[in-house]
């Protein structure tokens, strides 16, 4: 299903899909934990990857690839995957369960979203 709008909302964090009368926000941390790449979502079932410290990742640029999806790069390196149609509005219709799976695995992992502060003490 092709989105009918899309937009980048830099000061709320998220991308903007339309379809038709529907409009869904993705924060830029649900696009990365849930990145269709193969760092994400491992080679095969049972080899996904936990991403942990993504609460404030940004997403640095959104480009067209082809006809059929979005490439997403941020601000963390990540810029492999590529987010298609089907993909981007199974998010979307998903959005409240996927969320709520990955804060389970996170707990369970004993992981957070927040990245790692480190602190420096002066010498």
């Amino acid at each position: 299903m092709t989105p009918t709008s899309i937009k980048v909302r830099k000061n709320s964090r998220c991308v903007e899909l339309g379809y038709g009368d529907d409009l869904y926000q993705l924060s830029f941390e649900f696009l990365r934990v849930y990145s269709p790449s193969a760092e994400v979502r491992g080679h095969g079932v049972g080899n996904e990857v936990l991403q942990v410290g993504k609460k404030d990742v940004t997403l640095l640029t959104m480009e067209a690839a082809g006809n059929y999806a979005l490439k997403l790069v941020f601000d963390d390196g990540h810029d492999s995957g590529l987010y298609d149609w089907n993909y981007l509005h199974h998010l979307c219709i998903n959005q409240q369960s996927l969320w709520a799976d990955y804060l389970q695995r996170l707990e369970q992992a004993g992981e957070k979203r927040e990245s790692a502060s480190i602190n420096f003490k002066a010498l």
